[in-house]
């Protein structure tokens, strides 16, 4: 298992930026135990309906603030009060900046080092995206949201958790500049091909006939940051946002979950709409399962042998890289990659005439 170091990524372990940590729901049934970036994590939602993320073990005598369920004080459901947790092992509260703020056996002042570390939470289109950087800074960047989420025609994801998988994320970041695995394994070879970089996003166009749908397909695909990947696809006059997300659990261990946002015909989604969107989720699934296939089952690509008609890898883990550097190189990396690649032996979208970016904000 090859890991951040083998790359030659920068000086952290984990990249920094806005990652998915649950589906939203999740939280439905209570307090979350999660583990992501190497770290035991705290994961509730509170009374105002806020999540909250919390490094996982009391200050006071290590206990795992949502991993217990025999704890009276969860069984009477007296955890969570406002958007507070308490300690199921002597009750002291937790509130959602990470500090302690009551004991409920003690009149004295609560002791600052028993704090613990709280991460920037957002619930975004479904999900839980949480904030992480090894540098303990605060967000550079918003995370991504589609409006579409919010009309009434489109028929929202309902996530597919495809568990855990055994590879460094720089693999899966590879795909994004990657023009020629899409025939051989998508069954879908480009006609068109271009990456555009503009800082901490990094934008693929391309398109061409699809064996699996039987038609042409035109995409503008988008990580924002290294953990969350959004595609408007068009294809048999159908439009849908796929998101395919990567969160590091540990150093070369990965979590993903996969979803689609389906457009309906109708002002507000029908029965029918619903049904199409499940199988246009399933089919989108089954495509992204062939790379998830062979991710499973190959070495680390810790050096590419890149030919001119490969597509941009050396840039594309150049603009990864800014994720693992130190604060003060991110800019340095994002001056240097900025801007448009081409690839040999391809027109461009506009060339192609079927750029399909109206509507997007990246």
């Amino acid at each position: 298992m090859a890991k951040s170091a083998d790359y030659n990524l920068g000086p952290n372990t984990f990249p920094r930026g806005w990652f998915i940590v649950a589906e939203s729901n999740e939280l439905d049934a209570g307090p979350l135990a999660v583990r992501f970036f190497g770290q035991d994590l705290a994961l509730f939602r509170g009374a105002s309906g806020k999540a909250v993320l919390l490094d996982a073990y009391c200050g006071h005598m290590g206990t795992h603030l949502t991993d217990s369920k025999s704890s009276m004080i969860v069984k009477n459901n007296e955890q969570i009060e406002g958007d507070s947790i308490r300690c199921p092992y002597h009750g002291w509260r937790y509130n959602a900046e990470g500090h302690v703020d009551d004991i409920p056996y003690s009149d004295g002042p609560c002791p600052k080092s028993a704090s613990i570390k709280s991460y920037p939470v957002v619930d975004n289109m479904g999900c839980v995206m949480a904030w992480y950087d090894p540098d303990g800074r605060e967000p550079d960047y918003e995370p991504p949201k589609l409006p579409e989420w919010d009309d009434p025609r489109w028929v929202r994801w309902e996530l597919d958790h495809l568990g855990e998988l055994n590879i460094h994320p720089q693999e899966i970041i590879d795909n994004i500049v990657d023009v020629q695995h899409l025939g051989p394994t998508h069954g879908a070879p480009s006609e068109y091909f271009e990456n555009e970089i503009k800082d901490h996003v990094c934008i693929q166009r391309q398109g061409g006939p699809m064996q699996l749908y039987q038609t042409y397909l035109n995409t503008s695909t988008w990580y924002t940051g290294p953990g969350i990947l959004l595609s408007k696809q068009e294809f048999s006059g159908m439009v849908v946002f796929e998101l395919i997300a990567n969160t590091p659990v540990e150093d070369g261990l990965v979590k993903c979950w996969h979803g689609c946002l389906v457009k309906g015909s109708e002002d507000v989604a029908t029965e029918a709409d619903i049904v199409i969107a499940k199988q246009s989720q399933a089919g989108a699934l089954e495509a992204f399962s062939a790379d998830f296939n062979i991710w499973q089952n190959k070495r680390p690509a810790l050096k590419i042998l890149q030919l001119k008609t490969d597509g941009p890898f050396r840039t594309g883990r150049k603009w990864y890289s800014q994720f693992y550097a130190a604060p003060a190189d991110v800019s340095g990396i994002q001056n240097t990659v900025n801007g448009i690649h081409l690839t040999e032996g391809l027109k461009t979208a506009d060339q192609a005439g079927y750029n399909i970016d109206e509507g997007l904000t990246f």
